[in-house]
C-alpha cells in the first residue's frame, strides 16, 4: 500500500517482522563496514538484527531469500541496479557529528532522542538533507573523488577542516598493529 512503511519482509510464503528502527540498521551497516569482519560473519550480523529472535525460524533454504529481502530493506526498496560501484563518500560513524545536526534540520527535531524512527524515514531525511556542513564537506569529497579542482573557498574550508573532510582509511587489527609497528620504529 502506498504510503506505509514495512515492518516484515516475506520470505517464502511467510512474512517475518523486523526491526526497523534506524538504530538497528545503523549498528548493521557499521558492521559491515567493519574490515575485522569476515563476509559471513557481517551477513549473520544483519540477519540476526534485522530479524532478531524471528531468524531462526527462517528455513534455512529461504537465507539467501532472506538476505535479499533484507537488503531489499536496507536499501529502502531500491532494486539493485548494475552500475560499478560508487566511491565511498561518507562513513556514517565518522560523519555522525555533522550528519545529525543536519538530518535533525530536516527532520525539525532531534532525531536521536525519540525512541522510535523507522528507518526508511530516517533514510528519507538524510535524502533531503541541503545546506550545512554536511552538504559542503560531501560536496568536496565528490569533487575530489571524481577529480575534479576545488574551487578557494572549498579549498580553504578544507585546509581548515581536514579531519572532517577527509575520510579515514579503516584498517584490520592486524594492519593496524603493523602501522603502530613501524610508527613507532621509525620514530
Amino acid at each position: 500500500m502506498i504510503g506505509e512503511l514495512p515492518k516484515t519482509l516475506k520470505v517464502g510464503d511467510d512474512f517475518y517482522p523486523v526491526e526497523t528502527d534506524y538504530r538497528n540498521i545503523l549498528v548493521i551497516m557499521l558492521a559491515c563496514a567493519d574490515p575485522d569482519l569476515e563476509p559471513g560473519q557481517k551477513l549473520e550480523i544483519m540477519m540476526r538484527r534485522l530479524y532478531r529472535d524471528r531468524f531462526d525460524k527462517i528455513p534455512p533454504e529461504l537465507w539467501e531469500e532472506a538476505a535479499g529481502q533484507a537488503k531489499w530493506f536496507i536499501d529502502c526498496g531500491q532494486e539493485d541496479d548494475d552500475k560499478k560501484p560508487v566511491k565511498k563518500l561518507m562513513d556514517w560513524e565518522q560523519d555522525e557529528r555533522i550528519l545529525f545536526p543536519a538530518i535533525n534540520k530536516v527532520a525539525g527535531y532531534e532525531t536521536r532522542s525519540v525512541p522510535y524512527l523507522h528507518w526508511w524515514t530516517f533514510a528519507g531525511y538524510f535524502m533531503e538533507i541541503e545546506d550545512g556542513t554536511f552538504s559542503t564537506v560531501l560536496g568536496i569529497r565528490q569533487k575530489l573523488a571524481k577529480g575534479k579542482k576545488l574551487e578557494k573557498w572549498e579549498q580553504e574550508f578544507r585546509r581548515e577542516n581536514k579531519d572532517l573532510c577527509d575520510l579515514k582509511k579503516r584498517y584490520t587489527a592486524e594492519e593496524q598493529a603493523e602501522i603502530d609497528y613501524w610508527n613507532k620504529l621509525l620514530g
